[in-house]
């Protein structure tokens, strides 16, 4: 795998054992990513820095001095322009245009959401870009708001995303799928709503043996279903076009397009936006591998320049598209807008659409899945989760405890088909967390006003980014005070496990004991094994070398933190 006969081995960290003891940089036939384990194949370069005399630090994000043809990087170097707006464009354009319209009232008011919304995507991004050069560490914005806010913050972060935000997600796009898949069987009604859930449970069942079977098969799987999502997107604008063409075009406008089919209301328009976020979902994607990119200083704020405007146009004109074909009563009546647009337009080939956004989704819950396991992995290693979630099968090096608690977490999820409710309900507890970690930002410029940002932006952005997420959470909970409410409670239910779980120290034997054999058990069930195990002699030397590198440059103090005293190690 790589030239120079050095061998790298160890897990899933940024600090790895180097049998060769000797630093530079060195060209890779293949790279390891880092965080998911996952080998990248084309020829790439990084750099080794040495840390003590047995280990090295791996600085992927440096760009190599040598600029010859053989070590320039191949297909990495513009991934994230492609994989940034590939990973937002999912099933929510299949699902959250008749919520927007709903609640926003008129056509017109709905495209503004649309656009304001990309807008405000950006702005995120753009904040999340300067966190993630100047704390790059795995987790995404649950290690920025740990290391910020400290470990209660950060365990709250990472305690709703696994009950609330990464399995509703799922359940969404399972739901959604189903919907396209029978739609075209119930075409004068909508389909039964259990056989609506017993179809999405299937495809969260067979993805997870999927995923747990082979990191091979689910990347291809991801692979193959993307082309279902760009094929629907293409047809769904190429109409529209041609329909605007044709003149049908009445909806656009401005007479019309502003005409309230329900009375405005503020807090309406609120949920109209958490509706539209959900189909931006994704756009914090690149924080959560940062240590993989080549150059991420150029490249993740071009990834944001690039992706999201492009992502902006084509939802914008995927909801133009529509209403070219359909009034807004039509769009509101199909609980499958692309099906519906579908068999107005493409006549006898109106099985293209449905077709193609079964495929989309279908991916789409592999892709959750396939990445859920990097903010497990987190957690453990901060001994904010149990140690068996981030354990992986010791030949398939899949994460089969994680993917089995998503799945299970998922399903429980199934309770409802109300996709809308779903999306109001994941969209609150996402809008909460992404203000924290933006406010963040601004209590990290004013206590480390120092430290090296090799991105930093107008402190202007995370103020604009944080007026809005104060007026959409206001006025959400005000309109959905159950829905948002409910996660809210969820969240608050993690304050007892940290102080219980983590931040008590001293627990009863009989309590570790428990948890030990739970483990036992669990590995042995699972076949798995934490992926850093360190052999002979040196055992004691590396664990204080990897906990030294653990430490980030940013801690109000050089101790560790209170609730990390005494954590054991996995």
């Amino acid at each position: 795998m790589i030239s120079n006969s050095i061998v790298l081995s160890g897990g899933l960290n940024e600090t790895w054992k180097v049998t060769d003891q000797f630093p530079g940089t060195y060209q890779l036939s293949a790279s390891l990513s880092p965080t998911s384990g996952r080998i990248i194949p084309g020829p790439t370069c990084l750099q080794i820095i040495y840390i003590s005399p047995k280990h090295f630090r791996i600085r992927s994000e440096i760009r190599p001095p040598c600029r010859c043809q053989t070590c320039q990087p191949s297909h990495l170097y513009y991934l994230p322009l492609v994989s940034h707006a590939g990973n937002i464009i999912g099933s929510g354009i299949f699902v959250s245009p008749k919520g927007v319209l709903e609640n926003a009232g008129s056509v017109g008011l709905a495209l503004i959401v649309w656009i304001v919304t990309g807008l405000i995507t950006a702005v995120g991004a753009l904040c999340y870009a300067e966190l993630g050069v100047t704390i790059p560490k795995s987790g995404g914005d649950y290690s920025y708001v740990k290391d910020i806010f400290g470990g209660l913050a950060g365990f709250l972060r990472l305690w709703i995303a696994v009950l609330v935000i990464y399995p509703t997600n799922q359940a969404v796009i399972a739901l959604t799928f189903s919907n396209y898949v029978l739609q075209p069987l119930f075409p004068t009604c909508f389909p039964p709503e259990s056989g609506l859930r017993l179809l999405a449970a299937i495809c969260l069942l067979l993805l997870t043996w999927v995923n747990c079977s082979s990191v091979r098969w689910a990347t291809r799987v991801q692979d193959i279903f993307t082309a279902g999502k760009l094929l629907a997107l293409a047809l769904i604008i190429i109409m529209g076009i041609v329909q605007i063409c044709k003149g049908e075009y009445f909806w656009l406008e401005p007479k019309n397009a502003f005409e309230n089919f329900q009375e405005p209301d503020i807090g309406l328009i609120a949920l109209a936006f958490l509706q539209g976020s959900f189909a931006y979902g994704g756009w914090n994607f690149l924080n959560y591998v940062t240590e993989e990119l080549v150059d991420p200083y150029k490249n993740l704020p071009r990834a944001i320049f690039i992706s999201i405007p492009l992502v902006t146009f084509v939802y914008v004109f995927a909801n133009v598209a529509y209403v070219t074909a359909m009034s807004p009563q039509e769009l509101l009546a199909s609980n499958a807008v692309a099906v519906t647009f579908g068999e107005k337009l493409l006549g006898v080939m109106a099985w293209i659409m449905p077709i193609s956004v079964a495929l989309s989704t279908f991916g789409g819950v592999n892709g959750s899945l396939f990445t859920s396991s990097r903010l497990f992995f987190a957690g453990a290693r901060e001994g904010h989760l149990p140690s068996v979630l981030a354990m992986i099968h010791v030949k398939r090096c899949t994460p089969i405890p994680a993917l089995l608690f998503t799945c299970i977490s998922t399903l429980l999820m199934l309770v409802t088909s109300d996709m809308y409710t779903l999306i109001n309900y994941v969209g609150f507890i996402n809008y909460l967390f992404y203000g924290v970690t933006v406010a963040g930002q601004i209590v990290l410029r004013w206590k480390k006003p120092d430290i090296p940002r090799p991105i930093k932006i107008n402190l202007l952005f995370p103020i604009i980014y944080l007026l809005f997420w104060a007026f959409l959470l206001v006025f959400s909970l005000w309109s959905e005070p159950v829905v948002c409410g409910i996660g809210l409670a969820i969240m608050l239910t993690g304050v007892p496990v940290y102080f219980l779980g983590v931040y008590w120290q001293h627990k009863p034997k009989c309590f570790s004991d428990f948890i030990e054999l739970l483990t036992l058990v669990s590995q042995k069930m699972c076949v798995v094994v934490y992926p850093e195990v360190e052999r002979g002699s040196e055992t004691e030397e590396t664990h204080e070398d990897m906990e030294e590198q653990q430490q980030p440059i940013y801690q109000p103090t050089p101790h560790k933190d209170k609730d990390m005293a005494g954590q054991p190690q996995p």
